[in-house]
């Protein structure tokens, strides 16, 4: 992999390597070429130094099949025993593959130890429960950026090392209108009491032991969550239907997705990939459709997450998909514990349900910060609202006393064929969004004109709207 990244070929990946006489675009008043280029390589020399540190994990060459434990395939028969039993069986024993084979394996929650890849085979499905029972007991986990103890996420791994999920099988959450998604809304019971309720639990420091929330509540699970794991893989699965954010990795070091299919395009809050508060993260040759957000980087929630206090950093994301979703790429909006070091790298983004390609969001009550975000080379064929927002007002919150630092952020030879609006940049009044630089883009068929409020310093060098030039920096 780091041969297709090239000293030279990073550094323009932030539109930084520029031909001779060309507008310096690091600061938006031009100083010498050496200053520009010393930026331009403490910023790029991290990614590479990211893409060399993040290393998969390697198992023993030992399988363990789940059906000689009492699995069988047949969709019907709860293999939740079976399964666990193999993963204690294969971890005791110094580690390996756990197998799934072909079928359809009716399950419950399912918990990863140490040294265990879960490898489901082609035509391999494992078939979650729709009975909320089958996630009990209640396990330490995150909703929505906040702490508690609540539902087992259906694939769970919580402290553990080296820990996988791979082969070219599907990991099916069943989620639908009348199970899980159902919770989101509509009449009672549903999760608007329970999510008020974590909210002020956490608001008011109650201890994350004391916030029990599972059987008779409805917060609802994620699909697959490693939890404070280090070195994490997960490649080549497909996942789909899940009651809520699909693959969140939370307070993990070391963590490669590679080729995941995530096909959930129906469900509410229903993000693809969401590494969150984690260090070192590699997000590669992915192909995403979802009801929300397709890739999303947090950090924790208010004042849970200012307590956690812990940020996503060194995020590398390259070669991915993006179709239906609320954003292609997302920061925020739970951004407390600050997310910095994002490069995102020749990634295509295209869907009339696709609403943006480059979405950072957060708002007065969330705080952090966000910082030394690169976008490269993004192609984006239709979006159904601006290609590029940046908006502090997320929730239509204007107002609080954690107002989130936005700055940083580089956006090069991004192409966008139609769209409404090409950027959509709003920060809070005292509080602006600062140094966003945009490089070489073009955006073409816009129908609506920039919305920029409250922004410092957005310079655009070689920008291109319906063939005009807007090269223009605001303060």
């Amino acid at each position: 992999m780091l041969q297709k990244f090239r000293r030279r070929d990073l550094l323009a990946a932030a539109g930084l390597v520029l031909a001779a006489g060309a507008a310096d675009v690091v600061r938006p008043h031009p100083a010498s070429a050496a200053p520009a280029a010393a930026e331009a390589d403490r910023a790029w020399d991290g990614a590479a130094a990211i893409l060399q540190r993040v290393k998969p994990p390697t198992f023993p060459d030992r399988d363990v099949d789940i059906t000689a434990f009492g699995a069988v395939g047949d969709g019907l028969t709860d293999c939740t025993a079976a399964i666990r039993a193999a993963i204690v069986a294969c971890h005791d024993t110094g580690g390996g593959r756990v197998v799934v084979p072909a079928g359809r394996f009716a399950t419950g929650a399912v918990h990863l130890l140490s040294d265990v890849n879960l490898h489901l085979t082609a035509d391999a499905t494992l078939e979650f429960s729709r009975d909320p029972s089958a996630y009990l007991p209640v396990v330490h986990t995150r909703y929505e950026g906040v702490e508690l103890l609540n539902y087992s996420p259906f694939l769970y791994a919580y402290g553990q090392r080296n820990v996988a999920v791979t082969g070219a099988g599907v990991i099916d959450g069943r989620a639908d209108a009348a199970h899980w998604w159902d919770w989101t809304g509509g009449p009672p019971p549903n999760e608007a009491p329970d999510k008020t309720l974590l909210t002020q639990l956490a608001e008011a420091g109650v201890p994350v032991a004391e916030r029990v929330f599972g059987s008779g509540h409805f917060l609802r699970p994620n699909l697959l969550q490693l939890y404070s794991c280090e070195n994490v893989l997960i490649e080549g699965v497909t996942v789909r239907d899940s009651p809520m954010w699909n693959i969140h990795p939370v307070l993990c070091r070391n963590v490669t997705i590679r080729s995941v299919t995530v096909d959930s395009p129906h469900g509410p809050n229903n993000d693809g990939i969401d590494p969150e508060s984690c260090t070192d993260v590699v997000i590669e040759n992915c192909r995403i459709s979802t009801g929300d957000d397709c890739v999303a980087l947090k950090a924790g929630k208010d004042a849970d997450g200012r307590r956690v206090d812990v940020p996503c950093q060194n995020v590398v994301i390259l070669d991915c998909e993006m179709a239906d979703g609320n954003g292609g790429v997302t920061i925020g909006s739970e951004t407390s514990g600050g997310i910095r070091n994002v490069f995102v790298r020749d990634c295509r983004m295209s869907s009339p349900r696709l609403e943006r390609a480059i979405r950072i969001k957060s708002n007065p009550q969330r705080g952090g910060f966000i910082e030394n975000v690169y976008v490269h080379r993004v192609e984006v064929g239709t979006a159904a609202d601006a290609v590029v927002e940046m908006v502090l007002n997320y929730a239509n919150v204007t107002t609080g006393d954690h107002h989130p630092d936005v700055h940083g952020i580089v956006l090069s030879q991004l192409h966008a064929a139609v769209a409404p609006r090409a950027l959509n940049l709003i920060g809070n009044d005292g509080h602006p969004i600062r140094d966003i630089r945009l490089h070489a883009c073009r955006f073409d068929q816009v129908e609506e004109a920039d919305v920029i409020r409250n922004v410092e310093g957005l310079t655009l060098d070689q920008v291109w709207i319906n063939g005009i030039r807007a090269d223009h920096p605001t303060g």
